[in-house]
């Protein structure tokens, strides 16, 4: 088990503490977080990602997803029943589960489809306008007339 103190970081700089934050949720999540459910991340494009979820046995009214505070929330709760059902082998976990992904600055979540067992959660990272570069076009001087006598010449 790693421990590390981040204690330092926040007493010697000014501005970082989101930084020291994301760090300190990684570590607690690396070792809290169980592997269950497993799933990819995989960016689809510029400025485009995909999740995927492997929810086999859950029905599509059985997942919920939900964005609060820049953090995407994945939860499945079984509905149905399983009493008369007698399994000689279980190899197909449908436990519930709740799994949390923690958004970077302008991700949106774009929708998502459950098909084949996989749950597929579309994202995209929208830079607001005034924060993308743009390109100040430079003006050329004009050049001034010369002054004759006190006289501007014609």
């Amino acid at each position: 088990m790693r421990s590390f103190d981040l204690t330092p970081l926040y007493r010697a700089t000014v501005g970082f503490d989101r930084l020291a934050d994301l760090m300190d949720r990684v570590l607690a999540t690396e070792v809290a977080e169980p592997g269950y459910p497993p799933y990819n991340i995989e960016k689809v494009g510029e400025n485009a990602y995909r999740i995927s979820v492997a929810v086999a046995g859950f029905a599509a009214d059985e997942l919920g997803i939900e964005v609060k505070d820049a953090t995407l929330f994945v939860a499945a709760r079984r509905k149905g029943d399983e009493n008369g059902r007698s399994f000689l082998h279980r190899g197909i976990a449908t436990r519930a589960f709740e799994r949390r992904f923690h958004l970077a600055d302008h991700v949106k979540v774009t929708g998502a489809t459950h098909a084949d067992g996989m749950l597929h959660i579309d994202l995209v990272r929208e830079i607001p306008e005034a924060l993308k570069p743009r390109r100040i076009e430079i003006a050329r001087a004009v050049a001034a007339a010369p002054v004759l006598e006190g006289r501007a010449a014609a």
